[in-house]
Order: C-alpha cells, then structure tokens, then sequence
C-alpha cells in the first residue's frame, strides 16, 4: 500500500457513493489540517512558565540538534560529493 492510497480499493456503484467518500475524505483531511497546525504552532509558541534551569536544558537541546543536523548534512556531502 502506498501512502495516498492506504485503504483497501472500494467498488462505487453510484455517484452518490462517490460524492460521501468525497466529504469523508474532506473531513479527515480538515481533522488532520487542524491537529498538524496545532501541532506547528505549539512549537514556535513560547512558553511562559520555564525556569532557569528549563531555558538552559532547551538550549543545549537545541544546540545538540543544530550539531547533529551538521554533522549529517555534512556525511551526505562527502558521501554524495561528485568525483571530477
């Protein structure tokens, strides 16, 4: 199964069947729309209650994830570098 298709293959036999597949689909898409823009903000959202502590833990998270990223963008471009 593939990502856009990953239920089973159903058989329309009228184009009402069509049209209420069509407005089960919007509604799960507009669920999913709402649930990952709730998602992207709470992630750009500052939150007011950190302490001291917490505000220097998110720092060396954040410092630790941009150091991996680099390192792994960095073995993509040696591994991938074109020879000539």
């Amino acid at each position: 199964m593939s990502f856009l298709n990953d239920t089973p293959s159903r058989d329309y036999s009228s184009l009402e069947d069509i049209q209420a597949r069509k407005q089960q689909l919007l509604r799960q898409i507009d669920r999913d729309s709402m649930q990952m823009k709730s998602m992207w903000h709470s992630v750009f959202t500052r939150r007011e209650d950190t302490t001291q502590g917490q505000f220097i833990a998110g720092i060396l998270s954040n410092s630790a994830m941009a150091i991996d990223a680099f390192l792994m963008v960095r073995k993509l471009r040696q591994r991938f570098k074109s020879k000539g």
